[in-house]
């Protein structure tokens, strides 16, 4: 007989009392131990209700197949036929196992295009929320509620001066200011005549032996590249914009990053210190500039966010009073503002320029406005008129940046063709360097505070001697780019020429000058 829940013949029989079945002991008592009834009828059953039976000694019988060699063969050749069958099985549940995960895959990936999509559109309905808000006057109960400022930029109070017709009322430039800027320049003008190379200015040997001092990683790794830079020469700090959106304020002497300025949404173009005031400019790709004030815990606040701009604002110059900047931009305007209340004065279109301004900078008297734009002219403009006053033709591509010399006389230029030097007092192009092959453009110019030495930025760094309309300016030092990036993208000279602060497509601020132990010899 066989037991009722193996089927084979047990080993040590025994019977239930209950339902007369017959088990193997072991099986029956350990169903018994986990579930307390028959496994057969169901019925409750107990150790004690199942009886030994004694048997002879059992001979297990030989399986019909496996007596003879044809029936094993038959048994191999089953279970291989099992073997297959269960290996096809599994073959297909992985197929449809890889069709599942394909298609949830191919799911996720429209998800994520749609969720995409669905930012994109958001991102531009704010957009044309906020322009029909600019366009829009608002209640001043609205703009009072909005005046508090969180530190970065996280929100600032936004100047919502508009006027009748969807623009923007303009004060214009009063004959209060107007006079200031003229009285500036009369002092300047004076100053200018009895100026004197200083004597801590670094000699030109000096120049000729800088080398790299350090290289610091200002900027975020995932948008590399410094385009901007500005110098406080009083307080030895430096200031970077980058492509990452931000700009960061840096301490030179000590090494240390002192803030980062975040709020722009895109690249930022241009940063200028004004420095009596511990405030920061800062114009960006997202068509806004962003008035930033230090405080004494060196957090930087900001204060306005100016969008009286309708496309990317490529530069910001400050007016040499300390009160009053300029920013340009790609919409073919440049904007002058009041410092201190952060107020569009005026705005000035140029009809003639339908390509927009790429660069503009400060006469150091004041009076005078240079801005380049991408039609590869460099124009003139009176600030108290706001006309255009002159034109300089010659480059080839867009004007990518310019710096008038300290001595009032002289106004380097940058494009793709290289660096043109112009006398604005006969109003001409006096001498031109064409510095690298003809996919190398020219990046950045800037005479140092004396005007003895100009800086050159583009493939890599050059130092020139300032000479005259007739004298030569010879080339000093040439810095190799050592970003790796074969693009030196902004330059500028800190107090007296004593370094250079040069930015390129990385994320690494350099400063070139004298080794200590040549700086301590000079001094």
């Amino acid at each position: 007989m066989n037991c009722s829940i193996s089927g084979e013949v047990p080993e040590e029989p025994v019977v239930s009392k209950k339902s007369g079945l017959l088990y193997e002991k072991r099986l029956i008592e350990r169903h018994i131990a986990d579930y307390g009834k028959c496994p057969v009828t169901g019925d409750a059953l107990a150790v004690d209700d199942i009886v030994p039976v004694k048997t002879g000694k059992i001979v297990k019988p030989r399986s019909l197949t496996a007596a003879s060699i044809p029936g094993m063969l038959g048994m191999f050749q089953n279970e291989w036929d099992a073997l297959m069958l269960s290996n096809f099985a599994l073959e297909q549940q992985l197929h449809t196992a890889r069709q599942e995960l394909s298609h949830a895959l191919y799911q996720h990936d429209a998800a994520c295009r749609v969720i995409a999509r669905l930012k994109k559109e958001r991102d531009e309905a704010r957009s044309l929320l906020a322009q029909a808000e600019r366009q829009v006057p608002l209640p001043a109960s609205t703009t009072t509620a909005n005046v508090s400022a969180l530190s970065n930029g996280k929100r600032a109070p936004e100047d919502e001066d508009m006027g009748p017709g969807s623009k923007r009322t303009r004060p214009g430039v009063s004959e209060s200011t107007i006079a200031e800027l003229t009285e500036c320049n009369a002092a300047l003008s004076q100053q200018r005549k009895k100026r004197q190379i200083p004597p801590t200015l670094a000699p030109i040997d000096a120049l000729e032996r800088y080398t790299q001092l350090s290289s610091h990683p200002l900027h975020k790794t995932n948008k590399p590249g410094i385009i901007s830079i500005d110098i406080n020469l009083s307080k030895d700090i430096v200031a970077t914009g980058g492509i990452d959106s931000s700009a960061v304020i840096f301490d030179r002497t000590s090494g240390v990053i002192l803030s980062t300025l975040s709020g722009h949404s895109k690249k930022v173009s241009s940063v200028k210190f004004v420095a009596p005031s511990n405030v920061i400019l800062s114009g960006s790709a997202d068509k806004t500039v962003r008035i930033w004030q230090g405080s004494e815990d060196g957090n930087y606040d900001c204060k306005h966010i100016l969008k009286d701009h309708s496309a990317e604002v490529q530069a910001v110059t400050v007016h040499a009073t300390n009160n009053y900047f300029v920013t340009a931009s790609l919409d073919s305007t440049w904007c002058f503002y009041d410092l201190s209340s952060g107020l569009c004065l005026t705005q000035v279109e140029d009809t003639s320029n339908s390509m927009g301004y790429t660069s503009a900078a400060f006469h150091p008297d004041g009076l005078i406005l240079g801005t380049g734009t991408t039609e590869s002219t460099v124009r003139i403009w009176d600030v108290k008129s706001r006309g255009n006053v002159a034109n300089f033709d010659g480059h080839t591509g867009a004007v990518t940046a310019i710096s008038f010399s300290e001595n009032g006389y002289f106004l380097a230029t940058a494009a793709h063709d290289g660096v043109k030097l112009w006398d604005l007092r006969k109003l001409k192009n006096f001498r031109s360097f064409e510095l690298y092959d003809q996919d190398t453009p020219t990046n950045s110019v800037d005479f140092d505070h004396s005007g003895s030495y100009l800086a050159i930025a583009g493939s890599d760094v050059r130092i020139y001697q300032v000479g005259s309309v007739k004298a030569e300016w010879n080339c000093i030092k040439t810095l190799p780019d050592l970003s790796g990036t074969g693009k030196a993208t902004c330059v500028k000279f800190g107090s007296d020429a004593k370094y250079l602060a040069v930015g390129s497509l990385d994320r690494n601020l350099r400063i070139f000058g004298l080794p200590e132990e040549d700086a301590s010899t000079e001094s």
